[in-house]
């Protein structure tokens, strides 16, 4: 390392993945804190807070498969699975997570005590955030006709029927295993769009928008602590947003 000149450490670098903008700014604005904090405890301080710039970042938009798609991969399990268990299984899980926006992680440890009679769920998310989130009239039905094979008496919502956790009373389903099986399921359909557990959530928000959901009921549904400027000017609350999600969801009623 002592001998390593500009010119060695940036060819033995060469090979790096650049870092995106987000991440810059990051690193940045960590910078900028530690600045700050040496003005605070009056050492010396080489460079103003100030003077640091963030970078601009180039706002993206991520793909959302088409409605049918994803329609297509939440009935996938019905169609793939050999197992009448883990298809029931699977089908509730996709179903919840494109009924309700929830973040696979949440979804993934839920309990059967945190789901009322009504299919509204309360939930403690990121960032220790408490919201509501409500089931749609399909996924009641799945969710439904997945328990009526349950045995047990584990107190979460998902469990695995395979694997070293199976016979823990504590056991609850993990994200790895469904974010692997959504890819299968999407490769088995052909889906050429990019396609994950966050899609649904993605597409959850992105077609309740579509229809006309009001941003501050979404944001209280996706448990988002901020969205964007216009949501300092509209006013929601937990029953507008309830309202929102069973008046707009593209998948609320059981048609077959």
């Amino acid at each position: 390392l002592g001998s390593m000149d500009r010119e060695t450490a940036a060819g033995s670098h060469g090979g790096v993945q650049r870092l995106d903008a987000r991440s810059i700014n990051r690193m940045l604005s960590a910078l900028r804190s530690y600045l700050r904090y040496l003005i605070d405890m009056d050492f010396d301080c080489p460079l103003a807070p100030e003077a640091v710039k963030l970078t601009k970042a180039t706002r993206t938009h991520p793909q959302v498969a088409e409605l049918d798609a994803l329609t297509l991969l939440v009935e996938a399990p019905s169609q793939f699975e050999s197992d009448e268990r883990i298809a029931l299984r699977n089908r509730a899980i996709l179903e919840v997570l494109f009924a309700t926006g929830m973040r696979i992680s949440e979804v993934c440890t839920l309990q059967r005590s945190q789901i009322d009679r009504s299919g509204r769920i309360f939930i403690t998310g990121k960032g220790r955030k408490q919201r509501f989130v409500y089931l749609t009239d399909r996924a009641k039905y799945h969710l439904a006709r997945y328990l009526g094979t349950r045995t047990d008496n584990a107190p979460a919502l998902f469990i695995p029927y395979a694997g070293r956790k199976v016979n823990d009373p504590r056991r609850s389903i993990s994200t790895n295993y469904v974010q692997d099986r959504i890819k299968r399921y999407r490769e088995k359909l052909h889906i050429n769009v990019p396609t994950s557990a966050h899609s649904l959530r993605h597409g959850f928000a992105t077609y309740l928008a579509e229809r006309g959901a009001n941003p501050a009921a979404l944001q209280i549904l996706l448990g988002h602590e901020s969205l964007h400027t216009t949501t300092r000017y509209v006013h929601a609350s937990d029953r507008y947003a309830e309202e929102t999600h069973h008046k707009y969801h593209p998948r609320s009623r059981i048609d077959s």
